[in-house]
């Protein structure tokens, strides 16, 4: 790897250059008057990567309706593809960033911006790596495809239209967990409980269905700040209004978080003001890290508990509305969990409607997908301790057959994604791109 290190120094100060560059588009999901599907600032971040690729010596190519793009170097008829998205969450309170999120910076040996975990970052690694390593000589008896996805933060309206029109490749990973690799994903529900508004306030928070919400901003109502106090749940009054608030996590580690929207139902409701919202929240989330009340106990020995997350409420003038994520063991039946949540909504005058669903996935420790991708992992770090894992996280390893997560995250290194100050440790990308390299290294037949 000594070769590689020396080629991998010398192109790093490029990666950054060009890493820059997207991170500095703020590419989450807005409906704008653009002919685009989710914004012109998506189709400007998928344009300017298919630029940097072409720059490098891919051939590129860009959906006419702006739902994905690729870019593809080797010959032959196998093809690997890395599947990477280019959308990125909401920043959310922009006062918990110490620096704006779009304006990327590197402090610390950290560089940090909205999209440097998730998926800005590992997806240019990758990209960054291959490209170090045909500079050393090497020589593809294959095809290497990189698809962008735009979509991958909210509906995943882009995938489908790619299987639907494009060629499929032979195996796969996507750049957007942590290493060594995953082997299993949870179920991904997502739905929105709705109720006839009976409480005579309007107000909304939250910004996406898979982030524990860092804060709400409500009116205050008689009580709330003394049921604040009581609860010893942190606010800022703010005349008139009121900002309470929480820590903000990925919806697949919803219990590590503190959602800002449970604690005001919670005050909400110790302040003796009843909503169907807060009634619902109070009695099945507030004490319990995975929704007991609803489902029981709901964990399997592969992926674990099942994880709940109210992540955007809106109160308008005719509807309550909560927005909900739930991450599903592997092998646990969406059908029996829409079920239990569609009777227990109902006893709170809640309708249940579906807003989105990706199956869970599996694959085989055994599979040579795994094997290889393990065998680079190992010869690369030395680590032979950690194991494949389970997750609750949605990748684009489901987009397509014989696909996993790989990456960039090392064990032991922190998750920032979705969170303020998201960020990735420089020298830890390093050795990320070196098992990327690797990895393409052994996709030769």
């Amino acid at each position: 790897m000594k070769k590689y290190s020396t080629a991998l120094d010398a192109n790093f100060p490029n990666f950054l250059k060009d890493l820059n560059k997207i991170i500095s588009i703020p590419s989450y999901f807005e409906e704008d008057e653009s002919s685009y599907p989710f914004g012109k600032n998506i189709q400007n971040v998928l344009e300017a990567t298919l630029e940097i690729c072409k720059n490098l010596g891919f051939k590129t190519f860009i959906d006419p309706e702006g739902y994905y793009g690729y870019a593809e170097i080797g010959s032959g008829e196998k093809l690997v593809g890395v599947l990477g998205h280019l959308d990125v969450v909401p920043p959310g309170d922009l006062k918990k960033w110490d620096n704006p999120p779009f304006e990327p910076i590197i402090k610390d040996g950290k560089y940090y911006g909205r999209g440097a975990q998730d998926d800005k970052g590992p997806t240019l690694g990758a990209i960054y790596a291959l490209k170090t390593l045909l500079d050393c000589g090497f020589e593809l008896n294959y095809r290497v495809r990189f698809i962008f996805g735009t979509d991958e933060e909210n509906l995943w309206r882009d995938m489908p239209k790619y299987v639907a029109k494009e060629e499929i490749p032979t195996i796969g990973f996507t750049p957007d967990s942590r290493f060594p690799l995953i082997y299993a994903e949870k179920g991904l529900l997502q739905c929105k409980l709705t109720a006839k508004n009976e409480s005579n306030m309007i107000f909304k928070g939250g910004d996406a269905f898979n982030s524990v919400p860092s804060s709400i901003l409500v009116q205050n109502t008689e009580g709330l700040i003394e049921a604040l106090n009581t609860l010893n749940y942190e606010f800022i009054d703010k005349n008139g209004e009121i900002e309470i608030v929480g820590k903000s996590v990925h919806a697949q580690v919803a219990e590590t978080g503190i959602n800002a929207i449970n604690r005001y139902f919670h005050a909400l409701k110790k302040s003796g003001k009843s909503t169907k919202s807060g009634d619902f929240i109070f009695e099945n989330l507030i004490g319990y890290d995975f929704a007991e009340p609803i489902f029981g106990e709901v964990k399997d020995e592969h992926s674990g508990e099942l994880k709940f997350n109210v992540g955007k409420v809106e109160f308008n003038l005719e509807n309550e509305i909560l927005c909900i994520d739930i991450r599903i063991p592997v092998t646990y039946d969406k059908e029996l969990i829409v079920k239990k949540i569609t009777e227990k909504a109902k006893e709170y005058g809640f309708q249940y409607k579906e807003h989105d669903y990706l199956k869970s996935i599996y694959t085989p420790l055994d599979s040579e997908l795994i094997k290889t991708l393990m065998s680079a992992y190992v010869e690369v770090t030395g680590d032979t301790v950690s194991k494949p894992i389970a997750s609750g996280g949605a990748t684009y390893a489901r987009a397509i057959d014989n696909c996993v997560a790989f990456g960039s995250v090392l064990p032991g290194s922190p998750k920032t994604e979705h969170q303020p100050n998201e960020y990735i440790i420089l020298d830890d990308m390093k050795i990320a791109m070196k098992i990327y390299m690797k990895a393409f290294e052994k996709f030769k037949d």
